[in-house]
């Protein structure tokens, strides 16, 4: 699990790129600058040895081999994997920069790259994929919570996160006022929160719309 000390070194840059000379000039870059660093010569290189290696970020060509960087960007975001994407290509136009910065890409430059640009670019994207990773684990856990209340309690919940009362609660759920009280009650219990304010925060963590019952 990730903790929220997680430091930027941490970070995995991994380069993909069918040019030998490239990908060593990049490793070294970013190994004298203190990151980690993993090379690939093709797209399908990475995709078979990919193990979800979080955080970090993809620093890709465009133009390859059988799999174009614009390919497996598309690919990664259909297998929902949100690596941040760094495209560094020689042969870039508008058009393809458009179209790479429209799916998710963090940046499109062109070679040659000056290193301290380049390196300004990584640690901009790797700090935003800690970001997203802390808010998955965050989203994680309070999914996981969650999880210990019946579908009943789930629903008062929502409701109670909007602020709504016992009373309201109850016509809308076709029960009565008082069966409402004990299912708010077994929800904080189980929870371990005291306020809507709490069951609030903690379903928008989860990513559950906290204004209406599901």
């Amino acid at each position: 699990m990730i903790g929220s000390s997680m430091n930027i070194r941490d970070a995995v840059v991994f380069v993909v790129d069918d040019d030998a000379a490239m990908r060593r000039s990049q490793a070294y870059l970013f190994d004298s600058a203190g990151w980690r660093v993993e090379t690939f010569e093709s797209a399908q290189d990475f995709l078979d040895l990919y193990k979800g290696h979080v955080p970090g970020c993809l620093l890709l060509d465009v133009r390859m081999p059988l799999m174009s960087g614009l390919e497996l960007q598309q690919t990664l975001k259909n297998r929902r994997i949100g690596l941040p994407i760094i495209f560094l290509t020689g042969h870039g136009d508008l058009a393809m920069a458009v179209q790479a910065m429209r799916i998710g890409a963090c940046d499109f430059l062109e070679k040659p790259c000056k290193d301290q640009l380049l390196l300004d670019a990584v640690t901009r994207a790797v700090q935003r994929s800690i970001e997203d990773c802390l808010a998955s684990a965050k989203s994680q856990t309070a999914q996981s919570a969650l999880t210990a209340l019946t579908a009943r309690e789930l629903e008062v919940a929502t409701l109670m996160a909007a602020g709504k009362p016992n009373k309201i609660i109850a016509r809308e759920l076709g029960i009565s006022e008082k069966t409402v009280q004990v299912h708010r009650h077994n929800t904080m219990t189980k929870l371990g929160i005291h306020s809507g304010a709490e069951i609030t925060r903690l379903l928008m963590e989860a990513k559950i719309e906290p204004f209406a019952a599901p």
